[in-house]
């Protein structure tokens, strides 16, 4: 049974507003000295003590062969520990807005990307999407005042690795499956590989985290932004087999528009006109982008497919 659509919409804007929090609450875990590593592996451990016991009460087993254990492993460098381990550097040096409006662009690498594996073909519109992708990406960085601070420029380039990354995630699982794993077993499988080398990386550079008291705001934050992921995610599941792959990419707006409400709303931030322009260049992009009824390209919006974050992702 289809539910009304109007519990389907209402449902989207929901997810929109739960992925669109995670920018502002990445740039609070970055404010008092915690950085990348530490925070990948609490959000990792996080993600493992919630979806293992869910995964458990649907009576489900999470296989170990090798071909599942490289698909976590992928999953894992390319959905967590690689596109997290440059959002996270970035939002020490960049506004969450920005962040958000930069989220955007998942959608616009992950159609690049399946064009270049063939299982896209060439589409004038689509490619006008890209363009127009790019040339938000230009008002953000213009010498008229996108950022506040023109040393944050440097930082732009950091911030689009993890969206090119969850574009190559989607790339890989619309290309090599699933292996007959739900999305959620999957997560889980890849949160218990990456655990250890997010401990390991944590411990070598430094970047541990301490779980003992006192917590702050960043620890909150973490919490927060991991629990908040894995129920988004999930409800972002059930609205793909219920209303389709298409209507559920429709978030991608969502994120982006909520990501920016609520970093104005949490952390006072406010943005040129430049920044306005360059978000709404993006959605005109993102339009054009978008999957299409039958199209082979996973839609990942902004969703961090990671246990944590849009990218996008939703965007983790």
């Amino acid at each position: 049974m289809i539910p009304p659509k109007g519990a389907l919409l209402a449902l989207l804007v929901l997810l929109g507003a739960g992925w669109g929090i995670t920018p502002p609450l990445t740039k609070i875990a970055v404010s008092d000295g915690y950085r990348q590593f530490g925070i990948i592996f609490w959000q990792l451990a996080l993600g493992v003590a919630i979806l293992g016991p869910l995964v458990a009460a649907r009576g489900m087993r999470l296989p170990i062969g090798p071909a599942h254990l490289r698909l976590y492993a992928a999953i894992a460098a390319v959905g967590t520990i690689l596109p997290n381990a440059a959002s996270y550097q970035a939002a020490v040096h960049l506004p969450a807005g920005i962040l958000a409006i930069l989220l955007s662009t998942v959608p616009m690498f992950a159609f690049a990307i399946a064009m270049g594996l063939g299982t896209e073909r060439l589409n004038r519109l689509r490619l006008l999407g890209l363009a127009l992708g790019l040339l938000g990406v230009v008002l953000i960085v213009a010498p008229q005042g996108g950022l506040p601070e023109r040393a944050m420029l440097a930082f732009v380039p950091l911030a689009l690795v993890g969206p090119f990354f969850y574009g190559v995630e989607g790339n890989l699982v619309a290309h090599r499956g699933t292996l007959g794993l739900d999305p959620i077993t999957l997560l889980l499988g890849a949160a218990l590989v990456g655990l250890p080398v997010a401990a390991a990386l944590a411990l070598v550079t430094g970047q541990w985290i301490s779980p003992l008291p006192p917590w702050g705001a960043p620890d909150l934050a973490i919490v927060l932004s991991s629990c908040v992921h894995v129920a988004v995610y999930a409800g972002y599941v059930w609205l793909v087999a219920r209303a389709g792959a298409v209507f559920a990419a429709q978030v991608a707006y969502l994120v982006t528009g909520f990501g920016v409400v609520w970093s104005r709303l949490l952390l006072g931030e406010s943005y040129s006109g430049w920044v306005w322009a360059a978000m709404a260049v993006m959605f005109a992009g993102l339009a054009l982008v978008q999957p299409r009824p039958n199209s082979t390209l996973v839609p990942t919006p902004a969703r961090a497919k990671d246990i944590s974050r849009p990218h996008p992702r939703a965007r983790r």
